[in-house]
């Protein structure tokens, strides 16, 4: 039979009644939207004050657990959506435009959260309520979100992002414990007065763990936290001076060397310098990696989840890589359940090497913010860390840590 009568026949079998075969009938409706709440959860514990690289002069201190949850209930029993924590200030807007819709709707209402939030750059709002709802979506579909997007493979490896600017005796030493742990590779921070103490820091790296490792460094010259911070700003001279001395030393790539937008200034860089530049966390947008990839800004882009629009932006901006041949490695998504979601995208993506996971033991082990989960996921003794196998983004939170409202 050809397929215009195929589907002729469908047709008759339509107005006869007897189109739909009994596995179909018997499928459940799609569930609606009854509720967004925003959970409060405890901590379990301190593990030290630490004062970030990228805001110096600001220690605080490191806990286990806590944070905030979105959570999306819908009507069908055992059916919601978890992502990280959206402002209280934007729950009653989602509540108004989510309440009674239908959650595989994910593409139009994001649509929408985008045109009515994209003015104050709420984008991080918009990547938690996506996420919780492709959350549900995986849920229902009773398969792992990476699943659900094509899965490209099952594990990727992990790599140590450092927190905290450290002497380069302690970050060697650092190095050769991560690998006797079986991570593949450690990111330093290079924030020290004198460019000197980088290069040196990546040295004794190097010479401590050998050739089989992978290091990754980060000037964080890009942001700051919100207010001004004391702290080493690089100009053109220091960001070549550098990436030409860390070209000698094997490392994979050196991020943000320069301003966010200063993307003549990089690009002149990066025309210059062998060690391939990365950069993007920030930038908030599709249109602004089209503009990078256009202008030779950064070799790899590292969109955030809770800025690069969400769950569709970070999707398109690796399109984006892929057609341009650029790998595309996510900044690490909050640490939580942000983390969890890009972990899902990455499982996609042929072109995504690697997953950046915040660790910087003792005081701050990734282990921390995993510990609102009753099923973390783990870095295991080769260093990967494996896609999540149950449904939606499959992870569940810890309800006896859900505090009182």
């Amino acid at each position: 039979m050809d397929r215009r009568h195929f589907l002729s026949s469908l047709g008759a079998l339509t107005l006869t009644g007897a189109a739909f075969p009994e596995w179909l009938l018997a499928l459940p409706e799609r569930p609606r939207i009854t509720d967004i709440v925003v959970h409060r959860m405890r901590t379990l514990g301190e593990t030290g004050i630490m004062e970030s690289a990228w805001a110096p002069g600001r220690p605080y201190m490191r806990r286990i657990g806590g944070g905030t949850v979105t959570e999306i209930l819908t009507d069908q029993e055992g059916i919601s959506g978890i992502a990280p924590g959206l402002s209280q200030s934007g729950l009653a807007s989602m509540k108004q435009l989510l309440v009674g819709q239908d959650p595989f709707d994910n593409e139009a209402l994001g649509h929408q959260m985008r045109y009515t939030n994209g003015a104050a750059s709420n984008w991080r709002d918009v990547g938690c309520v996506e996420i919780a709802l492709w959350d549900i979506v995986g849920k229902v579909a009773g398969q792992p979100l990476y699943k659900l997007w094509g899965a490209a493979k099952e594990r990727v490896p992990a790599y140590a992002s450092m927190i905290q600017l450290s002497t380069p005796e302690e970050r060697a030493d650092m190095a050769v414990r991560l690998k006797e742990e079986g991570w593949k590779g450690m990111k330093i921070r290079l924030h020290h007065l004198e460019m000197a103490e980088d290069i040196r820091t990546v040295q004794l790296v190097r010479e401590s763990v050998g050739d089989d490792f992978t290091i990754m460094t980060d000037a964080n010259q890009a942001q700051s936290s919100g207010i001004w911070q004391p702290g080493i700003q690089w100009d053109f001279r220091r960001a070549l001076a550098t990436a030409r001395a860390l070209g000698d030393l094997d490392v994979y790539w050196l991020e943000e060397p320069l301003l966010r937008y200063d993307f003549d200034g990089l690009a002149e860089l990066n025309r210059l310098v062998d060690v391939p530049l990365a950069g993007g966390e920030n930038n908030q947008g599709v249109q602004e990696f089209v503009w990078m990839i256009e202008q030779g800004v950064y070799d790899i882009l590292q969109p955030e989840i809770l800025v690069t629009e969400g769950v569709q932006g970070l999707r398109a901006v690796a399109a984006l890589g892929l057609a341009h041949h650029k790998p595309v490695i996510p900044h690490h998504g909050g640490g939580q359940l942000g983390t969890i979601a890009q972990l899902h995208m990455i499982g996609t993506w042929p072109h995504c090497p690697w997953v950046e996971i915040m660790n910087d033991p003792p005081i701050s082990p990734y282990t921390n913010g995993f510990a609102i989960f009753e099923n973390p996921p783990t870095v295991d003794g080769e260093g990967f860390m494996a896609m999540p196998q149950e449904p939606g983004l499959g992870v569940r939170i810890r309800r006896d840590l859900i505090m009182a409202q």
